[in-house]
């Protein structure tokens, strides 16, 4: 793979990224496509590094609510394994006759007592039990008190609520006019975003005294700014005599192994709040020659957000 020698010198360069020079150091690319940076952190004890409150804020739904579940089953397996020990002779009310049955009435015991239900059937009369079920009903209310608070938290925290193109794209976007494209859109209702900013960023490697290092670059932009995004909003860095991407052919982009770096930040009314998002685009997501189509269309006396036209692009040669 060659390394480009010389980058357009009227591009602005930007050193306040964070991120190195080295290409070596770096494996894949800087920022996932959901906004998360790739990178994993080592040398630090993994009590100290690892945080059970950010992570079930950041879990899928699907992954919270099965982390949950399974909590709520093996606690009270754990608690119902602790009352077989025990004995359920400790207990009154017990009417199962085998000993799977007997279990079963004890584990349901179990979620009644953790959930402080207590309907009354079942319940402890030796010291033992009685100690095990107080001990296990504080541990119900506060764990409710736990989950309570994550899906607080998890519904209230502030987002974006933003939609990213799959692709960026260059070709031309107007006559004469030439530049790199993508696009992004507020997909939840009730959630117009307000004063609106956008930063692009550009990383790509070139060669350097013999040497590849990463250079960044500022992109300028058509329009960094709107006041209120209630519709698409499609992204334009005119690929010009200031542009760093001037004269980049697909086979360029490879070689410099470029990447776009996005950040979207506005205000926020449903949670009265500034929010932000992050996402990048690699040298394999950006199409030459392609420019996007409109994803909006009248209906009577309302506008259509066709979202699911946000990656239509035909071709612009």
């Amino acid at each position: 793979m060659s390394l480009l020698k010389r980058i357009n010198p009227f591009s602005k360069q930007n050193n306040d990224t964070g991120f190195g020079t080295n290409p070596t150091a770096y494996g894949g690319r800087f920022i996932n496509r959901d906004g998360t940076f790739n990178i994993r952190r080592e040398g630090r004890p993994f009590r100290e590094r690892f945080n059970v409150y950010h992570l079930m804020l950041n879990l899928p739904v699907w992954k919270f609510t099965i982390v949950v579940l399974l909590f709520y089953f093996s606690i009270n397996l754990l608690f119902s394994g602790i009352y077989w020990l025990i004995g359920t002779d400790q207990f009154q009310g017990i009417i199962g006759s085998t000993p799977w049955i007997r279990f079963k009435e004890i584990f349901f015991f179990s979620t009644e007592t953790f959930t402080t239900v207590g309907y009354g059937r079942v319940n402890p009369v030796g010291d033992g039990a009685n100690i095990v079920a107080a001990i296990e009903a504080m541990s119900g209310f506060m764990s409710f008190a736990v989950a309570t608070g994550l899906i607080y938290g998890r519904f209230s925290r502030p987002k974006a609520h933003l939609v990213f193109s799959d692709e960026a794209l260059i070709g031309t976007y107007r006559e004469g006019a030439r530049g790199l494209m993508f696009r992004f859109a507020s997909y939840k209702d009730n959630h117009t975003l307000t004063n609106v900013e956008v930063l692009v960023t550009v990383g790509l490697q070139v060669q350097e005294n013999g040497a590849p290092v990463y250079k960044f670059y500022t992109l300028e932009l058509e329009r960094a700014r709107i006041e209120s995004l209630s519709m698409n909003w499609t992204v334009v860095h005119p690929v010009n005599e200031n542009s760093p991407l001037l004269g980049f052919t697909a086979e360029d982009m490879e070689n410099a192994d470029v990447e776009i770096y996005v950040l979207v930040k506005g205000f926020n009314d449903v949670y009265a709040n500034t929010v932000l998002q992050r996402t990048s685009y690699t040298f394999r997501e950006i199409r030459f020659n392609r420019k996007f189509v409109p994803m909006y269309r009248e209906s009577g006396t309302t506008t259509i957000l066709e979202l699911h036209r946000l990656n239509q692009s035909v071709d612009t040669e």
